[in-house]
């Protein structure tokens, strides 16, 4: 039948299965939005602000696996779009935004709000289309799910013309196909290699990631956990992966990783990287990550391989079709003494903080403690690493974070669309005071749509992970990150329509957090804290992992 390029678009998305769109209209746009008014099994979700959608559109799919879509006009409506993209790109989140542009016979021209979205976006999505013909759009727009969902998952952005928008084609109804795992990147030998090197490991160590959250991978990753019997810790955007309630879980690896994880990586004969990329901030001084042992790095980017650190050997393929591999061909191994070692580093080494006053990690404590099932997200800072180090996470796609590009102003729109994706759960996001002023007008959003997430702002007054790299390594030059300027958070939340309370001891919070457990609508705690507060442990930039410190540590080294 013939429809028009606006009609095409609404019908690919149901095509898709797409039930929640995040957007913003605009001149450019709005043939499209024009028809979206007349397909209300399509949710529209108008943010505040364009990256505020875009936030929301990975928030959605971080939290369900499925394609997070966002929308938004030409010019400064697209651009808007470019920090959401570049964090979903960093962190491999599958989402499509959807733009249009002016008419092909203004393209070049100068245009009012015309950009060269494509282009700008080329660098920080898996493609990015133009598409100038509407015979061609449904096929754009069914290879821009594709591509965001198949391998290594990412963001695709599709931009419309919008004489397209108008013009007609012939449509045909097509049922998507989803992508399947496939065993031929990697071959028989690759496994059976892989198998002898964890057999002949005396102290091997797991080490998971965000590709492991990516496959679905957390049943075959117990399994192979159970089989290999190893100490299990991760990355920051591995977290859920595995069990972290389980007695051979040893915390997070790297810069604010736990002394434990740190120095019995330091320790292994092997270390088996499931879907990591060996980040910066996991590696610390690399020429000095885990030298004494060998690397089996399992990963479904053959890109990853051998970038920032060199492997002896790897797996590249799917980590749920690899692992499932290694499950069927491995005995189960005894690694009994190696497991005792670490846990007398767990009771040597624990978590610890102040025992008196309101902190980061009381609260993440008390959050986990009242809310053990809620999906945590945050902004990114201390407030993100407390979130991480306290809050123990037992299944996969319960933390959603900025890892790879670290956007502060992520966490309230992820929050939005994780809520609506799962209306039945509790969302509450972590916030610092600097993160929170970069988009707090998405509380208006949350308000609109009576979603009962919950804000709690970690408020030291300060940019607080800034500071305390200004503390240790600066000479205490507080060069612009004090943010003690009067801004009542309290009254800007209950302006824009949700509850809020201030609190300045850990009663208050209690009663505030639970008072937020039972309220139906927005909720924002402005929760006061020390300027100075710390996150520990820490490794120094350009220091090996075994070398991390605490407070203690510290003042013992004065």
């Amino acid at each position: 039948m013939q429809l028009t390029g606006s009609q095409i678009v609404i019908e690919c998305l149901k095509e898709q299965g797409v039930d929640t769109v995040f957007g913003y209209p605009g001149g450019a746009i709005l043939n499209v939005y024009d028809e979206l008014y007349k397909h209300p099994e399509i949710h529209h979700v108008l943010t505040s602000h364009e990256q505020g959608a875009s936030h929301a559109a990975d928030g959605y799919a971080r939290s369900t696996g499925k394609v997070g879509v966002c929308m938004a006009t030409s010019g400064p409506g697209a651009t808007n779009l470019v920090t959401g993209i570049a964090t979903a790109y960093m962190d491999s989140i599958p989402i499509v935004a959807i733009t249009c542009n002016v008419g092909v016979s203004l393209l070049g021209k100068d245009s009012f709000q015309e950009i060269d979205i494509a282009g700008i976006t080329t660098p920080i999505t898996k493609y990015s289309f133009i598409v100038k013909d509407v015979d061609k759009l449904a096929d754009t727009i069914r290879r821009a799910f594709s591509i965001a969902r198949k391998g290594r998952p990412g963001p695709v952005l599709v931009d419309i013309t919008k004489d397209v928008t108008a013009n007609k084609a012939e449509y045909v109804k097509e049922e998507p196909v989803m992508p399947q795992p496939s065993a031929s990147s990697f071959h028989q030998g690759d496994i059976e290699r892989a198998v002898h090197m964890i057999q002949k490991a005396k102290k091997p160590y797991i080490f998971v990631g965000g590709g492991a959250i990516l496959s679905g991978a957390s049943e075959e990753l117990k399994t192979f956990v159970e089989k290999v019997d190893a100490p299990v810790c991760d990355t920051l955007m591995g977290k859920g992966a595995y069990d972290g309630t389980s007695a051979n879980y040893t915390g997070m690896l790297g810069m604010h990783g736990t002394k434990t994880s740190n120095l019995g990586v330091s320790e292994c004969d092997l270390l088996i990287a499931v879907g990591v990329r060996f980040s910066d901030r996991v590696l610390g001084n690399p020429m000095r990550f885990a030298k004494q042992a060998k690397i089996l790095q399992i990963d479904i980017d053959p890109v990853e391989i051998n970038k920032n650190i060199l492997v002896t050997h790897s797996v590249v393929g799917d980590v749920k079709l690899v692992l499932s591999r290694l499950n069927e061909k491995l005995e189960k191994q005894s690694h009994s003494e190696w497991l005792a070692h670490l846990s007398e580093y767990q009771k040597k080494f624990p978590m610890v903080y102040p025992k008196d006053g309101l902190s980061g990690p009381y609260m993440i404590e008390k959050i986990y403690g009242m809310a053990s099932d809620a999906i945590m997200v945050t902004e990114v800072g201390q407030h993100q690493m407390w979130a991480a180090q306290y809050f123990k996470y037992s299944k996969p796609r319960t933390l959603l974070t900025s890892g790879g590009l670290g956007t502060m102003g992520y966490g309230l729109g992820a929050a939005i669309g994780a809520q609506c994706a799962n209306p039945d759960k509790q969302v509450i996001n972590i916030a610092g005071d600097g993160c929170f002023r970069m988009n707090m007008n998405e509380l208006a959003t949350a308000s609109r749509q009576k979603l009962p997430l919950i804000e709690v702002i970690v408020n030291n007054h300060v940019l607080g992970m800034v500071r305390q790299w200004q503390n240790l390594f600066y000479k205490e030059h507080y060069s612009a990150t004090v943010l003690d300027d009067g801004v009542d958070f309290v009254k800007i939340a209950e302006a824009m329509g949700a509850e809020a309370r201030r609190v300045t001891t850990r009663e208050e919070f209690d009663a505030a957090f639970a008072e937020a457990l039972a309220c139906r609508k927005p909720f924002v705690i402005d929760a006061i804290v020390d300027s100075d507060d710390k996150v520990w442990p820490m490794v120094a930039p350009g220091a090996p992992i075994n070398e991390c410190f605490d407070g203690e540590d510290l003042k013992a080294s004065k």
